[in-house]
This record gives structure tokens, C-alpha cells and sequence, in this order.
């Protein structure tokens, strides 16, 4: 068996149910164990009302005169809701009627008292976004949504993987860790497709999760969505968005996140840092991932050492809950809830200490391909690439490029030789065939420079 080195298409959305629709509370879609409920009284939100009046204020002295019901498409809370708070407003002569709207709306504007009010708050905090989720609601939606309460079965892992061929017995060791949820070591040599398992280890999970656009915490903003790392799924029945449902609209509904970080990974990444661009604070990459996966890419690389990473996350592995502290020095407990994925090129035990790789209880080596295995995807890419696959160029390219110089087979070698091969091709006019000569040029290109070669091989072979 072999791993293709293929990128994989995007995984076909679960269709949604079209009998009912969701009513708040309840979610009628397959994949949705959660549905933020629409709050109809002020109590619902959890927020108080100087909360949203701030909101409001600094929303009209950004954008300038507004109608009711914009602001509330802004904020992303009912109109009703917020009638209370511009009532509110004007009774404190912060804002005037400059005009009449729809029924039962008016356009209003800031007074002058109402501007410096509004630069007041703005001096405080610049969000004027959608109004924030309490944190005990976000806590209570990972408890409904996290990874650990889905329990896949060998056959939803082939179906996740089923773009990469791969050993029956790694298939079981992955679904394992998942079934689990437990974290995972993915060790071998480059080129072998660690990174394509790790990221399709989430596709074995339900697919949707609703996570706030924005918590707050005693008065502090932390942004929670991010369009970086998060994939918007709007929810969808008979094939159009359901903009008349009652739901939350300060939550968004997405793909459950898959977040690699790699070499980059700092320190300050694992924190709330403040947002200088938003004018809010930051969620780190963990809660980014929660209900998701989190892969540590090319682990050992980073630019903070490996003790510093492990000793940060030794008792969110243990626990499942992450303290963070706040820039106004309180800590608060968070869910850590991910399926959390380390991905390197060297034996783990050369990483950590045997204390920290208890607490990763799933090892899985990705070894490199058989020769049959390499055979088969060779076939395969170049079946995908429209080369005509020959059976004698594959042996004169095993038994020339790879056996007498002891050069070890790689799952990523037939991708990248077939494409070479095709801009070999296309660039001299030539029949898109695998030829031998094609080969031995991307041979001399791709392996040009590269110390690879087993020197033992080599002697033998010589």
C-alpha cells in the first residue's frame, strides 16, 4: 500500500436536511449537535446594557448617521433587543432622531455628548463589531461540540483517508487515537506524507461546528473567529442560506478547524496578545483549534524550544482545560479540546522526556514505500497527470536512480518526478510518455544537491 502525495479535493458537504427547519435551541442538520439559540430578551445575551450601548455609541461615530436596524445587522442582535438600548440612549440625550425609517425604526445620530461618550469608550476598547458571547456560553457550546464525544469507526477513517492509500495497520492506529482522543506522534523521514495524514485527521469527525465571533470576559474582547483558520459554512437548507432562521447571528458556523503551525509557532502564539489591527485581544491558536485539530508541524523546529512547548501544554494534555492570563492579570479556565497532532522528522524519543510522552500514548511511524507501493503510485500520478505509464522506464529508473545508489524510496518521489516529466514533455513538444530519458532529466533535477543516499547501498552496489 502507499501514501499519494496528492493534494486531496475539499471534502463534499453533508447534506442538510430538508424536511424542517432548525428551531432555536435544536439543530435538524446531520452534522450540527449545536445551534446557538436567537436571545429574545436582554438577560439572553448575557451582556448587560452599557455593554451594547457602548456597541452602539462607537458604531454610529464610526459609520455616522444609521437606521435601528443596520446597527443591528452590525451587532448582530435583534432589533427588538436593541430598541432597548437605543431607547435607553436617547433618554440619556446621547443620540437624536435625525429622521423616520420603517415602522417602528427612526435614523438616528450622536449628540454631542453622545460623540465624546462614544471617543470615551473608544479610547477604551476601538472593537464596534458584533457584540461579544459570554465565555460560559462558548464553554457550554465545546461541551456539545467537542471531538471527544465523537466516536468514529474503521469505516469513517477509510472514508476520510480514502484519497491516501494507506496501510490497513497505520489506518487502525490512527482511528484509534482519534476514537480516543488522545494526541499523536506522526515520526519518519521526509517526503513519506506526514503532513497529508495530519491533515485529514479531522475529516473523521463531524464536519460542522458553531463557534462566537467574539467572547467576552469581565469587560475584555477576545476575538475567537478568525478567517485565517476558519472556513465559513452558513447553514444551508434546500440549497438556500437560511437568512429568515432564529438563530445567534454573534455566532458563525464552520468546518471543524484543522491549524498547522510549523516553524513559526512563538511563545506568544500559545497567549492573548492584543490585536493592535482589531483593537481587541487575540485568541491563541489552541482555542482557535478547539472542536478541531491542532497539528504541530516539523516539531523540534520551532523557534521556542521543545521543553518550553511541552511544559505549556503538560497540563492541558492532562486535564483537557488551558488557563490563560489576560492583560488585565486575571486567568480564566478554557476548554482545550483538539485533536492534537505532532509531526516530525526525528524519533520522538529524542524530542521529550518520558514523562510528556506518556501523555501521548499513540506513536506512528510513517516508513518509507515498498518497491510495489512506489510502483502503484507512480501509476497513479501519472494516470492523474495524462502520462502513459511504461513499465520498462519504472525499472530502469528503480534499478538506476534508486538501487545501485542506495537511494531510499520516497512517497512524495512519484508526484514530483511525473510533473517533471510533463513540463519535460510539453516544453520539447514531446509525446506525454514516461520515458526513460524524461526520467533520468527529472532525476537530475530533483535530486540534484540532495545528501540522501545510503552510503552502505552504495558500497554494496558499486
Amino acid at each position: 500500500m502507499s501514501i499519494s502525495a496528492e493534494n486531496s479535493p475539499g471534502v463534499s458537504e453533508m447534506p442538510a436536511s430538508a424536511a424542517t427547519l432548525p428551531v432555536p435551541g435544536k439543530s435538524t442538520f446531520p452534522a450540527d449537535r449545536f445551534l446557538p439559540a436567537e436571545p429574545t430578551t436582554l438577560e439572553e445575551t448575557g451582556l448587560t446594557l452599557p455593554e451594547i450601548e457602548s456597541l452602539i455609541l462607537k458604531q454610529l461615530l464610526t459609520t455616522g448617521s444609521c437606521v435601528g436596524r443596520r446597527i443591528a445587522d452590525q451587532i448582530k442582535l435583534p432589533f427588538g433587543i436593541l430598541q432597548e438600548a437605543l431607547r435607553s440612549l436617547k433618554s440619556q440625550m446621547l443620540l437624536n432622531y435625525k429622521g423616520q425609517a420603517t415602522v417602528g425604526d427612526f435614523e438616528y445620530d450622536l449628540t454631542d455628548e453622545g460623540e465624546k461618550r462614544a471617543r470615551f469608550y473608544l479610547e477604551r476598547c476601538t472593537y464596534c463589531g458584533a457584540a461579544p458571547v459570554p465565555l460560559k456560553d462558548y464553554v457550554n457550546s465545546i461541551e456539545q461540540q467537542s471531538v471527544r464525544k465523537s466516536k468514529p469507526k474503521l469505516p469513517d477513517l477509510c472514508a476520510a483517508f480514502s484519497d491516501l492509500l494507506l496501510p490497513p495497520a497505520m489506518i487502525s492506529q490512527i482511528g484509534q487515537a482519534i476514537h480516543a482522543s488522545k494526541a499523536m506522534f506522526l515520526f519518519g523521514k521526509p517526503g513519506n506524507g506526514k503532513t497529508s495524514i495530519a491533515e485529514r485527521v479531522i475529516r473523521s469527525v463531524g464536519q460542522y461546528v458553531w463557534i462566537p465571533r467574539t467572547v467576552t470576559i469581565t469587560g475584555e474582547i477576545i476575538r475567537l473567529f478568525d478567517p485565517a483558520n476558519h472556513e465559513e459554512a452558513p447553514p444551508v437548507v434546500n440549497g438556500a442560506l437560511l437568512d429568515l432562521m432564529h438563530y445567534d447571528r454573534r455566532w458563525v458556523r464552520i468546518k471543524r478547524p484543522s491549524i498547522i503551525v510549523g516553524g513559526e509557532l512563538r511563545m506568544e502564539q500559545l497567549e492573548v496578545v492584543f490585536n493592535p489591527a482589531t483593537g481587541i485581544l487575540e485568541s491563541p491558536v489552541q482555542l482557535k483549534a478547539n472542536c478541531g485539530a491542532l497539528v504541530v508541524d516539523d516539531f523540534g523546529r520551532q523557534r521556542m524550544s521543545t521543553a518550553d512547548l511541552l511544559n505549556r501544554w503538560i497540563v492541558p494534555l492532562e486535564k483537557g482545560y488551558d488557563y490563560l492570563s489576560l492583560p488585565s492579570g486575571r486567568q480564566v479556565q478554557v476548554p482545550f479540546d483538539q485533536l492534537l497532532v505532532f509531526s516530525t522528522n526525528l524519533p520522538p524519543g529524542k524530542l521529550v522526556d518520558e514523562a510528556f510522552l506518556r501523555r501521548i500514548p499513540y506513536k506512528i511511524e510513517v516508513s518509507d514505500p515498498q518497491p510495489r507501493d512506489f510502483r502503484d503510485l507512480m501509476k497513479s500520478c501519472c494516470q492523474k497527470a495524462g502520462i502513459e505509464f511504461r513499465d520498462d522506464a519504472f525499472e530502469a529508473l528503480l534499478a538506476k536512480h534508486y538501487i545501485e545508489v542506495g537511494r531510499p524510496l520516497r512517497f512524495c518521489h512519484p508526484r514530483d518526478l511525473v510533473q517533471q516529466v510533463r513540463t519535460f514533455c510539453e516544453f520539447h513538444d514531446l509525446p506525454l510518455v514516461l520515458s526513460t530519458k524524461a526520467l533520468d532529466v527529472a532525476v537530475k533535477n530533483y535530486f540534484a544537491g540532495l545528501s540522501e543516499l545510503n552510503p552502505a547501498a552504495k558500497q554494496s552496489a558499486s
